[in-house]
């Protein structure tokens, strides 16, 4: 199946282990084993179990809240690079801290480009990721980065619910460009929500440009973090005259009070994909989770055959 070389190895943290099985599942190969635990102090502590010498690396995790995520990934390359991996590559199906990129108000980090170094500082080669909350942040790295979008899984989903006629909406302006693309390929109409936001996780969706009356709206945004945002959206929507409201995003955080307000908004279905690996306890009932690891796994297997990937980024 590899081609060139056969010395692929996929290693997993602790927090996509799930996806990363199916990413080995689909690549016809196995995880190699990896020690990640914390001391009683809850120091972490990680060890690959084989011999990696030589070996193409890629380690898959995402890194959500808590910090401890992103450490242990830290932790992963570093122990890859000290045991003469030839190279290492950091698979991040979720790339957490996304939204602090840019300085946008006085004594604030950049906590994105932050994480872009110490990623290249722990020594990791290259960086493949998912529907990062700001293209730009590829920019961040001094390293290759493959940026790949989780659109066709979303598209296909969207087509197969056979809904017509369709309105696309973008829940923000930095949604735009994908809202317009999807409403291309389906045929329907776009619409803009115009937001305003008073503060971190607290948004006010204001107006809506163009018009979802008489047509089925489907929200289309790249993360569902408190679901503020998308259920203001919804409701927008609803107000003026949508025959239903349906939702799809990549990455499903789903924080705080978000499984509530998305089981009393008026969407219809909510559809995300497995990036980020939730319990049941905080997944809203009318969602449905989407698989992305053939996607990844595709992109692993190219990138480890010197293969071209740019047909997985439209």
């Amino acid at each position: 199946m590899f081609g060139k070389r056969d010395n692929l190895r996929l290693i997993s943290g602790n927090a996509t282990k799930v996806l990363a099985q199916k990413i080995a599942v689909n690549l016809g190969t196995r995880l190699t084993d990896v020690t990640c635990e914390a001391f009683s102090d809850g120091e972490l502590h990680v060890q690959i179990e084989e011999n990696i010498r030589g070996v193409d690396a890629f380690i898959i995790q995402s890194t959500p809240s808590p910090a401890e995520n992103l450490l242990e990934l830290l932790l992963l390359i570093d122990a890859c690079k000290r045991s003469s991996a030839d190279r290492v590559t950091a698979v991040l199906p979720y790339f957490g801290y996304a939204r602090q990129d840019r300085k946008d108000r006085p004594r604030v980090p950049i906590t994105a480009k932050l994480v872009a170094n110490l990623l290249v500082g722990a020594g990791v080669d290259r960086v493949l990721t998912m529907d990062l909350h700001a293209p730009q942040i590829q920019g961040f790295f001094d390293i290759p980065l493959d940026h790949l979008l989780a659109a066709p899984v979303l598209l296909n989903h969207v087509e197969s619910m056979h809904l017509q006629p369709s309105c696309i909406v973008a829940p923000d302006v930095g949604s735009v460009k994908m809202a317009r693309a999807f409403a291309k390929r389906l045929g329907a109409d776009l619409a803009i929500v115009d937001k305003r936001r008073a503060a971190p996780n607290v948004s006010e969706s204001m107006n809506l440009i163009g018009s979802v009356e008489g047509k089925h709206a489907y929200i289309l945004d790249d993360m569902i973090d408190t679901a503020g945002t998308l259920v203001q959206a919804a409701e927008l929507c609803a107000k003026k005259g949508a025959l239903s409201v349906h939702a799809t995003a990549t990455h499903a955080v789903l924080s705080g009070p978000a499984k509530k307000r998305i089981d009393e908004s008026p969407l219809a279905s909510l559809a995300v994909t497995n990036s980020l690996e939730l319990d049941e306890s905080r997944m809203p009932e009318k969602c449905a989770v989407l698989d992305v690891s053939p996607l990844l796994g595709e992109a692993i297997r190219r990138i480890h055959n010197a293969e071209s990937v740019s047909s997985l980024f439209v």
